[in-house]
């Protein structure tokens, strides 16, 4: 055998010969059975308390206080493991202690508490949006946000609110549902504004008047619940009439902007002749003033003229008499025919006078000039 030469009589791998010491690794020798020569397996027992009392050496309490340190070891890692936690950034915690929630809020970073003592939950606290009328739809679609208008109209309204979480505590512990909250009270708001107002305004006439409304109607109701959350904007996706009455809403409008076009072009014709008649009223005006004018100034000056040659009159009455002869006969007879006889030329004889000649001679001029 290999190992028959290492002990120098026969020993085996155990540094055990034929008639030798014979000890096995565990401290003693195989015993034999039988003078086969063959060594029995080795004893279990002795193999544990050996370890244990190597064990012993190494962790007090022996092996039995060892797993209970190791037990407790583990307990408290996995203790620890559990105490700590993070919150992101667009996160908020709320700690909880027995199930009743602490004051403070956790703020993002690394946090710590007595777990399973103390327990944390998390907050989204970034603006997050909720389509009202589209999980309805999938569930109900033929009474999906179909909301009935002041003028006795059905409208079909779908729209979105953006709203985010301002108060944790509040959002966690006064509503049970704070996502359904906010949806029942978003579709009972806009219903209340949209049954206020005619069908036209909700389609395109004042969206934006109508979104503000309910936005305001939502943040006070969910102020009276003390939800914590805040409502950023309301916005109104789409607005249409029921596909059973579709067609006959698009005739209706069809013929609203044919009326609207039909009043628009009477407006029209009726501003261009309202401003043609009111530009021929303003001359008419004006010339009446500047004729107004012109009399009122002629008259005064014949007035003044009047009044001026009265002064001098009175200066000089002879003279002025005689001026105003000589000037009313200068007007008189500059426009007649005049003929002139020298009384002192053909004493005892009559003169000959062609009037007919004179009449031709004195109107030839003035054809002339014609």
């Amino acid at each position: 055998m290999p190992w028959s030469n290492q002990n120098g009589g026969g020993g085996g791998p155990w540094g055990g010969g034929g008639g030798g010491n014979n000890q096995g690794p565990w401290g003693q020798g195989p015993k034999g059975s039988g003078g086969n020569g063959r060594g029995n397996p080795p004893d279990l027992e002795e193999i544990f308390r050996r370890g244990q009392n190597q064990l012993k050496n190494v962790v007090p309490g022996g092996f039995n206080g060892g797993i209970l340190v190791i037990a407790g070891l583990l307990i408290l890692g996995f203790l620890l493991i559990n105490s700590i936690y993070t919150v992101q950034p667009d996160e908020r915690g709320v700690e909880m202690r027995f199930g009743k929630p602490k004051e403070e809020i956790s703020m993002p970073g690394l946090h710590f508490h007595f777990w399973p003592f103390e327990t944390v939950e998390f907050v989204k606290i970034t603006e997050q949006q909720q389509n009202i009328g589209s999980k309805s739809a999938v569930s109900n679609p033929n009474s999906a946000g179909l909301m009935l208008t002041g003028d006795q109209n059905i409208v079909n309204v779908q729209f979105s609110v953006l709203f985010s979480v301002t108060d944790p505590k509040a959002y966690l512990f006064n509503l049970e549902s704070p996502a359904n909250t906010l949806q029942q009270v978003s579709e009972s708001a806009m219903r209340e504004i949209v049954g206020r107002r005619p069908a036209q305004d909700i389609f395109r006439d004042n969206r934006q008047a109508i979104a503000e409304d309910v936005k305001v109607t939502i943040q006070n109701t969910m102020n009276k619940y003390g939800a914590g959350i805040s409502v950023n904007t309301v916005a109104i996706e789409d607005a249409a009439p029921p596909r059973e009455v579709a067609d006959a809403f698009d005739e209706v409008q069809r013929a609203e902007q044919n009326e609207d076009q039909l009043v628009e072009e009477s407006n029209q014709y009726s501003n261009q002749k309202l401003g043609g008649a009111r530009g021929q009223a303003a001359q008419i005006r004006e010339e009446a003033a500047a004729y107004k004018n012109r009399v009122v100034q002629e008259a005064e000056g014949e007035a003044n003229r009047f009044v001026s040659i009265y002064d001098q009159y009175r200066q000089a009455p002879d003279v002025t008499r005689k001026r105003m002869f000589l000037e009313t006969m200068e007007a008189v007879l500059g426009s007649s025919r005049k003929v002139i006889v020298d009384e002192k030329s053909g004493q005892g004889v009559v003169s000959y006078l062609p009037l007919n000649e004179l009449g031709r001679a004195s109107q030839t001029p003035q054809a002339g000039s014609n």
